[in-house]
């Protein structure tokens, strides 16, 4: 059997008899066992965006290039950090 992804692959699917064999074969090798429904599930996650702290509120904000930049190249995390230094100006001010 074929399906088409929503990428337009075409993914070829094993039969029935084919899917056997596979499972079986899994079965017999006590050290990779195929994972449990619970085990899987915890694996999976929702669609979308994970959910914020919800003490956040997004805006536009429209910055110097210089200082946008210059928190960038601090690598993963810059927003945060932007919002760490205005937190730091408004208790001083």
């Amino acid at each position: 059997m074929q399906i088409k992804t929503k990428s337009g692959r075409t993914l070829i699917l094993p039969t029935p008899e084919e899917d056997a064999q596979i499972t079986a074969a899994a079965l017999t090798d006590p050290d990779n066992l195929p994972l449990t429904g619970a085990e899987l599930s915890q694996f999976k996650r929702g669609r979308g965006r994970p959910p914020g702290s919800g003490t956040k509120e997004q805006v536009t904000l429209r910055l110097d290039v210089e200082i946008l930049e210059q928190f960038k190249a601090t690598g993963n995390g810059w927003q945060t950090r932007i919002n760490d230094a205005l937190r730091e100006w408004v208790k001083h001010h």
